[in-house]
């Protein structure tokens, strides 16, 4: 997943001139919370992807081979948000672990529905991660279970130390292209960070709202 969370933005914020007095981290944290909890975050998530469906519909009228789609996971198709409360808005990698092996977050209805759609019309369905490899068999299990367990692959970040280390836009621009080298048409991804999105070989990008951390 989202393996930084809070750090990096926070990391960046430490190396960044400082001309005032910050919003104080406690009155954040409740601002997030009272966002996560809300209607408007729910409606802002549907509204995300209300395009979609007539979009891929339309495009799937138009005809070609290998038509594909791709979404990210963490905070696109399942959600970590009793994950995130219980942490406090924080991020301890044993815990995030732990949580990911009970595989137990919950889908984001509005963006599994675009994924049933994409099945019926025909679309190869890619499931590109910024989890590790040791978290494959948790996050099958977990798509499985929230009915999304039909994909073309599911592709997750080699384990921690196995590979030179690359930012997340990097690593998911790399996959797109080599997919596209392999002759699928990505016609749209789906994802909550602009680090899902960017790098281009794709079609039409969707952006979920996500305060909760960043990913570069």
């Amino acid at each position: 997943m989202k393996r930084f969370l809070l750090l990096i933005p926070l990391a960046f914020a430490a190396c960044a001139p400082v001309s005032r007095e910050p919003q104080n981290l406690s009155d954040l944290k409740r601002e997030v919370a009272a966002y996560a909890g809300s209607a408007v975050y729910q409606e802002d998530i549907t509204a995300s992807v209300a395009s979609a469906k007539p979009f891929l519909q339309k495009r799937s009228k138009q005809g070609g081979e290998n038509l594909a789609v791709i979404f990210d996971i963490d905070e696109t198709v399942l959600s970590n948000l009793p994950h995130m409360k219980e942490a406090d808005w924080g991020y301890q990698p044993e815990n995030w672990d732990a949580w990911v092996a009970t595989a137990k977050g919950p889908a984001l209805v509005p963006v599994r529905d675009v994924y049933e759609t994409a099945l019926t019309l025909g679309y190869k369905v890619f499931f590109l991660t910024g989890r590790t490899e040791a978290d494959r068999t948790a996050t099958a299990r977990n798509l499985r279970n929230e009915g999304m367990g039909t994909y073309e692959k599911l592709i997750l970040r080699p384990r921690k130390g196995t590979a030179p280390y690359v930012k997340a836009v990097e690593f998911k621009t790399k996959v797109r292209k080599d997919l596209a080298g392999q002759g699928y048409n990505i016609v749209a991804s789906f994802g909550d960070q602009d680090s899902d999105l960017e790098g281009g070989y794709s079609g039409r990008v969707f952006k979920l709202p996500n305060p909760f951390y960043k990913i570069l």
